[in-house]
């Protein structure tokens, strides 16, 4: 099914429930969309009054077991959570969650085995490759469905990724402004953020390709 007429059509996802959710970094209103496609559930945890507002702060983020759960010193996914929750906490917006996306959507079994060829000296794309999977297999047209069930005219996008940043605007949601995420770079991750940059589109700052 053609991505563009997915995002086009309201019925794909629906929504199945809402709380609010005492976390950490605050309290949030937690919706919970169901894609109709692939009965994959996502959450938007929504902080302040969204529906109908132009710049709206958002980041669309990528499930990482190893990294959102586990704190990985493999990849920077934990700590990009918790500043966007901090950033969202602050000043209102909505965090998108989307589930499905394990190891840029490969899952959290070849994900693993990806992490054992790049010991072996491969990086994060080239293990990909190596295991026969595309590069990075994610799409965002959950996240741009999601967002027009808030109604939101325009948003500041939390994110690195300038793929990212083309995609969700070819699914009609306007990005005003992207905002960068400053990593905690470590001796662990640091050659996996420098291919990111290198060779994923990304804008790291403090990294070089």
């Amino acid at each position: 099914m053609d991505i563009m007429t997915i995002s086009n059509n309201r019925e794909a996802i629906s929504k199945i429930s809402q709380a609010k959710v005492p976390t950490s970094w605050g309290d949030f209103i937690c919706h919970v969309f169901q894609s109709k496609i692939d009965a994959i559930e996502h959450l938007a945890f929504v902080k302040g009054d969204v529906e109908n507002n132009e710049n709206v702060l958002v980041r669309i983020h990528s499930e990482c077991i190893t990294g959102d759960i586990f704190h990985s010193r493999k990849c920077d996914c934990g700590d990009q959570l918790g500043r966007a929750m901090d950033a969202i906490a602050k000043d209102g917006g909505i965090f998108i969650y989307l589930r499905g996306h394990e190891g840029r959507g490969i899952g959290i079994g070849a994900k693993i085995k990806a992490y054992s060829l790049q010991e072996q000296g491969l990086d994060t794309v080239q293990a990909n490759e190596e295991l026969g999977f595309p590069v990075d297999d994610r799409n965002y047209e959950i996240a741009a469905l999601i967002l027009q069930e808030f109604k939101v005219g325009s948003i500041e996008l939390i994110t690195n990724n300038m793929n990212k940043v083309e995609e969700v605007e070819s699914f009609g949601i306007k990005v005003a402004k992207r905002i960068s995420l400053i990593p905690n770079i470590t001796n662990e991750n640091l050659s996996y953020l420098k291919t990111k940059n290198a060779k994923l589109g990304h804008l790291i700052e403090g990294v070089d390709s």
